[in-house]
Parts: C-alpha cells; sequence; structure tokens
C-alpha cells in the first residue's frame, strides 16, 4: 500500500463484493458446476476420463476426433469457469501425455479455438492456472457435509491419483484458511481509513491468526502427497511452455494465432492471497522476484488482480502504524509480518521435501547410471531446477522470505517504533 488514497473513498467502506470475492469462501468459487449441457458432453467426457486416457496414450487420438463445438451455447459465469476448466486439464494432458520427450508443438483447432474463446470471456491465459486447478475445481461429496478434506473431491484429474487430488484439495484448504483474513484484511482497510486504532488492532491479530491456519493447513501436504508422485508424475501435468527448456518454441495454438505462444504453468505465485498480504503490509520484493511475481497476476481473474492493485495503491497501513507510534499496533503489525515469515519458511520446507530432496535424488540415479523408477518416467529434467510457473523456485521462495522480514517496523519493546 502507498501514501496515496486514489483508489479508496474515505466517505465509503471498503467491500470486498465488486472483486468477486466471497465472504465464506474468499478467492475460491462458491459452489462451482459440475457438468456441462448436453452439446457440450464430449468435453467433459474426455475430461472426465483424463488418467485412462493419458496413461494409455490415447488422449490425443480422441481430442483429435472431437467436433468444434460453439461457445455461444454456455451460460452464466459458473458454466464458463467449468468450460474452460475442462479445456484446461484436456489440454494440459495432450501436451504432456507422452512426457518431456513425446512433446506437440501444435494444439488442435477443435481444442484450441473454443479454449482461447472461453479464455477471452474469462480474461485469462489459455493455460491451466491456479484458478482452475485450485479455486473452482472442487465439489462436496456430501452437499451438507462440512469443507474438510475427507469431504471432498475435485471434479477433473490428472495422472497422479490420491497425491494428485492431495495437492489441489489442500491447497484449496490453505485458500479457504485464508478467508478470516481477507476479512480482516478489508477491516484493517476501514480502521485506517477512518483513523480507529482499537478496531485495527483486532482486525491486525485476526489476520496473524488467519496466515497461522494456513500454515496449519499447508501441513497437511504431507500426509495427502506422495513427494515422489508429486515430482515424478504431477509436476510435469503443471508445466507450462515459457522458461521450460522441454519446450523453447512455445505452442501454437492453431485457428488463432500462427507464431507460437509462451505461457507459465501453475503456481503457487498465482494465488491472489499472499499478493494482497503483502501489499497490505507494506512487503517489497527484490527485483526478480516482484518481476516474476506482477507477471503471475496476469494469471489471476481479473477482478482478484484488481483486488491487488486497489491495496497497492491505497492508504499505507505501514506508515499509518509508524506515524501512530503505538506498541500496541507496531506489536499486531509485526505478528502479521512473522505468521506470514513462518508461512514462507514453512513453504520452503514443502518444496524442499517434495522437489529439493527428489531431484537430488534423481540426478544420483543418473550419475550412476542406474535405471529409474517407473513413477519417474514423465519427470522432465528441464524442471529440476525451476518451479513449474518458470521460477528458480529455491531461490525464489528464501527472497520472498527474506523481504517480507524486512517490513517489520524495528522496535525493541520501550521506545517508539522507527522505520
Amino acid at each position: 500500500m502507498t501514501s496515496s488514497n486514489t483508489n479508496t473513498n474515505p466517505n465509503v467502506p471498503f467491500t470486498l463484493n465488486k472483486y468477486h470475492v466471497s465472504e465464506e469462501y474468499g478467492f475460491l468459487l462458491p459452489l462451482p458446476r459440475t457438468d456441462l449441457p448436453e452439446y457440450y458432453q464430449p468435453w467433459m467426457k474426455i475430461a472426465r476420463n483424463l488418467t485412462d486416457l493419458i496413461e494409455s496414450h490415447t488422449l490425443r487420438n480422441e481430442v483429435n476426433k472431437l467436433p468444434l463445438l460453439d461457445t455461444g451455447y454456455l451460460q452464466g459465469h459458473r458454466e464458463l469457469r467449468l468450460a474452460r476448466m475442462a479445456l484446461s486439464f484436456i489440454t494440459m494432458g495432450y501436451v504432456w501425455q507422452e512426457g518431456e520427450h513425446g512433446i506437440v508443438k501444435t494444439l488442435p483447432r477443435n481444442l484450441a479455438i473454443p479454449y482461447c474463446a472461453l479464455s477471452r470471456l474469462l480474461d485469462l491465459p489459455p493455460i491451466l492456472v491456479h484458478a482452475d486447478g485450485a479455486l473452482s475445481n472442487w465439489k462436496k461429496k456430501n452437499p451438507r457435509g462440512p469443507m474438510e478434506i475427507e469431504n471432498l473431491d475435485l471434479i477433473v484429474c490428472l495422472p497422479g491419483g490420491d497425491s494428485f487430488k492431495g495437492f489441489f484439495l489442500v491447497t484449496l484448504l490453505v485458500e479457504l484458511a485464508a478467508v478470516p483474513g481477507i476479512k480482516a484484511m478489508a477491516a484493517v482497510i476501514n480502521a485506517v481509513l477512518e483513523w480507529d486504532d482499537r478496531s485495527l488492532k483486532r482486525a491486525l491479530e485476526d489476520l496473524a491468526s488467519s496466515i497461522q491456519s494456513m500454515t496449519e493447513a499447508l501441513k497437511q501436504m504431507h500426509a495427502h502427497v506422495d513427494p515422489a508422485t508429486f515430482y515424478g508424475m504431477i509436476r510435469i501435468f503443471l508445466s507450462g511452455w515459457r522458461d521450460n527448456s522441454s519446450m523453447p518454441e512455445g505452442l501454437v495454438y492453431e485457428g488463432v494465432q500462427e507464431d507460437p505462444w509462451h505461457y507459465s504453468g501453475g503456481s503457487a505465485a498465482q494465488s491472489s492471497v499472499l499478493h494482497c498480504f503483502d501489499e497490505l503490509l507494506g512487503v517489497r520484493h527484490g527485483k526478480d522476484s516482484a518481476a516474476f511475481l506482477s507477471r503471475m497476476r496476469d494469471y489471476m481473474p481479473s477482478s482478484h488482480k484488481q483486488l491487488v492493485l486497489d491495496i497497492s495503491t491505497g492508504p499505507s497501513l505501514r506508515h499509518y502504524v509508524l506515524d501512530a507510534g503505538k506498541p500496541e499496533l507496531t506489536g499486531a503489525f509485526n505478528g502479521c509480518v512473522a505468521q506470514l515469515v513462518a508461512l514462507r519458511n514453512y513453504h520452503i520446507v514443502v518444496v524442499s521435501r517434495f522437489i529439493t530432496v527428489p531431484t537430488a535424488r534423481a540426478r544420483e540415479r543418473r550419475s550412476r547410471a542406474e535405471p529409474s523408477a517407473e513413477i519417474l518416467t514423465r519427470a522432465p529434467s528441464s524442471l529440476e531446477e525451476r518451479g513449474t510457473g518458470g521460477s528458480g523456485v529455491m531461490s525464489f521462495l528464501k527472497s520472498v522470505r527474506d523481504t517480507t522480514k524486512a517490513a517489520a517496523i524495528p522496535w525493541d519493546g520501550n521506545k517508539t517504533p522507527t522505520a
């Protein structure tokens, strides 16, 4: 947040409504559609059978036989999101069916044309993004049951079995744990606009508690995702065609664009939650990390991206706390920063277990000329040093962790806080 106040009217309470953010589900799509009208069943039939089609090496044949369907019969935002999500998953399976050594260079027109049309309507790039895999790809097994992992399932899956489901469902639970923090964020902004220090302290404490809950939710990744399966099978299907040596020429979307396009794969950096919290707390990342994060905002739903932008150009929370010079506000502010640092530290632990350690083991096997385990046959060597979004994953995570630490307001507990 900056010291300007161009996007927030101090006479009007800040609200999340216009950003399509739910007070119950946060950035998640509330109650997604799970099926499309009969006309679009050729898409859904393939989407529901992706794992079997990929493992039998027949997905590309089935996609090539698809009729070219008109997207104009889809009605409402939820139908559009489900249709785009189905085509996103089909696209990833089509491109990566044979691993990194059997990649296609062209997406066929009967898939590319409707996929790009839906992507334009939703203002998203034509590739699987966080908003597809995590935000709208969920359903309850028991509609009246709780939002807990035992009662949740995915609408569309790719190879990886229970680990694939676990990866996206735990990611969904992290997003859900952020909901109280998202509501607290709105309360923080309003408290700053109204110079209400008591409400500000309470909102900051709620925000810190929510970030802590996000860390606890992330810990469930270890119970529900097998590291070897994630590294050797799942990651490639989340990979894009930008900053990826397996696809240096990008991908041609037949019937849409003659020249190839380059898009990053799915990444946690496409989640709007931490972008919002960073902007609220005044976290300033290093040049390379900031550039990557800025690019990832183009992979968010436009209304969510606008929320991040409006927070960044709103009144500065950090400056407000500094100017107030009140230890209780400084302590509450620094508590939020500390919890955000703890979350990013734990993210590093998760990445180490699911990427860094398996990478080292894969390299050791290659150096000894040992045959890879079957589960690792899809694991692309191009991803060993990079995340699916194209970043140098460990250096990036440590960089953003360190710059988050720097957002804390220096304070010895007695003297007035200083910048």
